[in-house]
């Protein structure tokens, strides 16, 4: 009867104190990566600038994808999407796309950001044609010159 304690014992222990069961920091899915790491404006800023002078950090925020970092740009007057991964040592711009349902999530994003306000648009001086209180409204921009 001793030695089946010793032999479960034995069995238990491995389970336990197997090594394959720290192979990982933690285990897939379990662990928000974003929240142990950081990136700000000012840093990626540093970081790309050795790409182009003229760029400007917009905002930052979690990439659609994990362990990446969504950096909205801004490069004389136009705006744009980059990645960046959360090492720091890797950054790419290109279209980043699902396979199952082809979607371009990166057209997505630039669409978004680069979408007018067509409120904001000044109207004062525009030439009305049709009723001034038309529940739809089209704006054409034209140049005389």
């Amino acid at each position: 009867m001793g030695s089946h304690i010793k032999y479960y014992t034995l069995i238990l222990a491995i389970l336990i104190f197997n090594p394959f069961n720290f192979a990982y920091g933690f285990q897939p899915k379990s662990q928000n990566c974003i929240k142990c790491h950081t990136l700000n404006k000012e840093e990626a800023l540093l970081l790309i600038k050795n790409f182009n002078q003229n760029v400007n950090v917009i905002n930052i925020k979690k990439g659609p994808v994990s362990y990446l970092w969504e950096i909205e740009i801004e490069i004389n007057g136009k705006k744009g999407i980059i990645y960046m991964d959360l090492s720091k040592k890797h950054i790419f711009e290109g279209s980043l796309m699902t396979i199952q349902d082809k979607k371009n999530i990166t057209q997505d994003r630039l669409t978004d950001i680069n979408r007018i306000d067509v409120s904001k648009i000044p109207l004062n001086d525009a030439l009305v044609l049709g009723s001034k209180n038309a529940k739809k409204k089209i704006i054409v921009f034209d140049d005389p010159d």
